[in-house]
């Protein structure tokens, strides 16, 4: 039994759902809308013994464990204004979890001066911004859907300890084409509209194998990411969730073009 204090047994909370969320930028933290959307969605869920992030900004292979105590955080964005590189978040480091990761994992490398990056922490601080949460964060090893699938499916066991494991990322990607003047479905570019769309509508119909090959089967997948980083994480979050289906959107909407939707499996 995977437990959080110092080795003593705990009853087990309900099972924990997994979260794929749309994390923006640093300036999202100044959109009301956003904001509000993600305080309303955590104040919804079971509050979580610790959180796995996995962000769309940390690729190392072999899959790689962040720090275990509170370090400072990773500003892993240039040209903003300074009070974006002001932003703190103390939360408590997660050795146990750690522990267990790399017990369900079979083996991973750790690096205890990593902090956390702003794909995690900006969600994070709308969402829990008391800091109180332990927080461990872990690299993508691969940008391979059906790798990430398989780390999440590993770890699935730690939804039932409590765990909340959050794929933090953006489910349409494209810095090159950012609109500031998209801010609804009905001004945000046809591409963004037709990813974020099929994307609803497969999750919601539970095609795993649609999604895995989404470079092919999306429409204007190469448009809405250049590169996949972005949408990798929601593999890792499916995969823990592979024995259930259900599936809410919880967050929808646009931000200068980009598609926000963000998921929550049970």
């Amino acid at each position: 039994m995977i437990t959080y204090a110092h080795d003593r047994p705990v009853p087990a909370p309900d099972r924990m759902p997994t979260l794929f969320l749309s994390h923006g930028a640093p300036p999202l933290a100044d959109d009301p809308v956003w904001t509000k959307q993600l305080a309303a969605w955590a104040a919804d869920l079971p509050r979580p013994r610790a959180i796995l992030m996995i962000s769309a900004h940390w690729e190392n292979a072999p899959l790689t464990i962040g720090a275990t105590e509170t370090v400072p955080l990773v500003y892993d964005f240039w040209g903003f204004p300074s009070h974006y590189y002001e932003v703190t978040y103390p939360a408590p480091g997660a050795p146990e979890l750690a522990v267990d990761v790399v017990t369900l994992l079979g083996s991973a490398h750790h690096d205890p001066g990593r902090g956390l990056d702003h794909g995690a922490y900006v969600p994070l601080v709308e969402m829990y911004p008391e800091a109180d949460v332990p927080v461990l964060q872990v690299s993508m090893p691969s940008l391979d859907p059906t790798v990430l699938l398989e780390v999440g499916r590993r770890l699935t066991p730690l939804r039932d300890q409590g765990v909340l494991i959050v794929g933090s990322g953006f489910t349409t990607h494209n810095l090159r084409e950012l609109d500031s003047a998209a801010e609804d479905r009905a001004t945000a570019p046809s591409w963004s509209v037709e990813f974020d769309d099929w994307v609803d509508r497969v999750i919601a119909v539970g095609d795993v194998d649609a999604l895995l090959d989404f470079q092919h089967k999306a429409p204007a997948a190469r448009l809405a990411h250049p590169r996949t980083e972005h949408f990798a994480p929601l593999f890792v979050a499916l995969g823990a969730s592979l024995d259930q289906r259900d599936t809410a959107a919880v967050v929808d909407g646009f931000w200068f073009g980009l598609s926000k939707r963000s998921f929550q499996f049970h």
